[in-house]
């Protein structure tokens, strides 16, 4: 079928509105806090051959999973794919998957004995067994510690479900309640695909629908193209750096080189460290999601999302790198490892694109695990991932308490937690003077700091990093603040903890989860005397900071003294 202008514009947002639908469906549908409040899942629509067509608005680094997860699925079952079915999937090794709390959902959609598409559901479940609840602890040495392994399954065969599988499922988790209605809800969501996509192709036709999916595809092949075509050519270079594995106190170096000629780019990884002991490795698909997240953020926001946007780019990582590790490698906690490639990454794309990119944010650096038995026996779980903040951008201060371009996360109020788990939350706000100072700042850095109440005894599982290497300004502008972690005791003594541990938590004591702050972009001493004044008016920024590192001298009514402030900036340029 010939490429029409406008019909292609309406289904490419038919598509992106079923795969939403999926979306709303799986929030509406969901059991646990980590999903339907935090909404960390994915959902899509691929075409028969496994192409990404649409993805919901969920996490932009679930973005390359589906299309090489799916393939393992096609090239086990070819010839058996039948309507009805739906098939899941967690392993990293065997199916090309993230880790094993993410398990992948497949439904084959079909419109009078056609394959049409598939509706694609990725969710992260509270638990997958093993041997540390929740899944994400960073001190496993190989996977098979990490929790259930499933292979490629038909978990669904022609409307009837695998009562063993689920068996499996539930006996191996101990929250199976959560787990196995998360799982359903990921299926629900597949099925309101199906019958979106039906009702599409009963309309327009089976033959037009497919047509329109590659006809999409191509488009935003196009569309990258000429985008790409219009960045300078070059070749870019930045590192950064994981504080350690937990094992070693060795730093861990994540490069990016980005070469772009033409319309095509290339993220090559060439140089980062091997794989580690712990469980902080990045499988393969999620470093190329990385990439696919960061590129799709400088690009134009009207770009399909779809796999005619990564045709263009190619993804270079050395097996045995921990950007690309081999099994047994573990890998639970790789959540980490991925915030800290999509920063290397922005950090070589802010060199190509200097007026796009922001300094560096606070991403899901923490994963915080509490978990154990209340007095009936009952097991309780909590998951949480705490996103900070943005750092600051090319033309204003950055946003505070936002999750960061490359993962789409939303916090899980505080009344949900005390409501659900034996915890009660103490603080949770911003702290001063975690931003770094620029010309415009970067976010502050949050705080969270948790209370045993319910039970006695728990287990805290944390795994954090940015304690050593703070996150990085640009232009001049200064990095944000190091991250902590601090504990207290039931008699109030206070101990600093590493980035990555596990201990026995009592009733009565605390941890303090404190979240690295942004960095700044722009000298700092070319920021507006007001706007330091503001942020010291709001408790943002303390007056002694204005002075230290703004150059701006607050009198002591707490007025802008202006003459102050200039006396202190040329103080700062006969320095220099």
């Amino acid at each position: 079928m010939a490429m029409d202008a406008i019909r292609l514009e309406l289904m490419k947002n038919a598509f992106a509105a079923i795969a939403d639908e999926m979306a709303a469906t799986v929030i509406r549908t969901a059991r646990s806090s980590v999903i339907k409040e935090a909404m960390d899942f994915s959902t899509g629509l691929l075409d028969p051959q496994g192409n990404l067509v649409a993805q919901g608005l969920c996490l932009p680094v679930h973005m390359g999973s589906f299309p090489p997860t799916l393939s393992t699925v096609l090239e086990k079952f070819a010839g058996q794919i039948h309507p009805g079915d739906v098939f899941a999937l967690n392993d990293p090794y065997l199916g090309n998957g993230l880790h094993l709390p993410d398990i992948f959902v497949f439904k084959p959609i079909f419109f009078e004995d056609r394959l049409l598409a598939y509706a694609a559901a990725i969710g992260h479940q509270t638990d997958i067994g093993g041997r540390v609840a929740g899944g994400n602890a960073c001190d496993n040495t190989e996977i098979f510690q990490e929790g259930l392994r499933i292979p490629p399954l038909r978990i669904i065969s022609q409307g009837k479900p695998d009562e063993t599988f689920f068996d499996i499922l539930r006996l191996n988790v101990r929250v199976p309640e959560t787990v196995i209605g998360d799982v359903q809800a990921t299926i629900a969501a597949c099925t309101r695909g199906e019958r979106a996509l039906i009702a599409l192709a009963a309309k327009h036709g089976a033959d037009a629908i497919v047509a329109d999916m590659a006809n999409l595809l191509d488009y935003s092949e196009t569309l990258t193209r000429a985008e790409l075509a219009a960045f300078p050519d070059g070749t870019w270079e930045f590192e950064d750096f994981l504080d350690d594995d937990g094992f070693s106190e060795d730093a861990i170096r994540i490069f990016a080189k980005v070469i772009k000629k033409g319309s095509d780019i290339t993220v090559d990884f060439t140089g980062t460290s091997p794989q580690v002991k712990g469980s902080i490795n990045l499988p393969i698909a999620m470093t190329q999601s990385c990439v696919y997240a960061c590129l799709r953020s400088v690009m134009d926001p009207g770009l399909p999302t779809n796999s005619g946007f990564m045709r263009p780019i190619t993804v270079i990582a050395e097996a045995g790198s921990i950007a690309n590790p081999t099994s047994p490698a573990p890998v639970a906690a790789r959540g980490l490892t991925s915030m800290r490639v999509t920063e290397a990454i922005w950090g070589a794309l802010a060199r190509m694109l200097p007026d796009k990119v922001f300094a560096c944010g606070a991403q899901g650096d923490f994963g915080v695990t509490i978990a154990g038995y209340r007095a009936e026996g009952r097991p309780f779980v909590l998951l949480e991932f705490l996103f900070g903040t943005w750092g600051g951008r090319p033309n204003k201060d950055a946003i505070d308490a936002l999750s960061s371009l490359a993962v789409n996360y939303s916090n899980t109020p505080v009344e949900i937690v005390e409501r659900e788990q034996p915890i009660r939350i103490e603080e949770y706000g911003f702290r001063q003077d975690s931003c770094g100072a620029g010309k415009y700042r970067g976010g502050l850095g949050m705080v969270r700091e948790y209370r045993l109440t319910g039970v006695d005894e728990a287990v805290l599982q944390v795994r954090s990093d940015r304690q050593k290497f703070q996150p990085y300004g640009l232009k001049g502008g200064n990095p944000g603040a190091n991250a902590g972690n601090v504990f207290h005791d039931a008699d109030g003594r206070r101990s600093a903890l590493p980035g990555k541990f596990m201990r026995t938590f009592k009733r009565g004591e605390t941890y303090r989860a404190e979240l690295a702050g942004g960095g700044g972009w722009g000298d700092a001493h070319a920021r507006s005397p007001e706007l330091v004044w503001q942020d010291v008016l709001d408790e943002k920024v303390s007056r002694q900071s204005a002075a230290r590192d703004y150059g701006v001298a607050i009198a002591a009514d707490g007025t802008l003294d202006m003459a102050g402030t200039e006396r202190l900036r040329l103080a700062r340029r006969a320095a220099e």
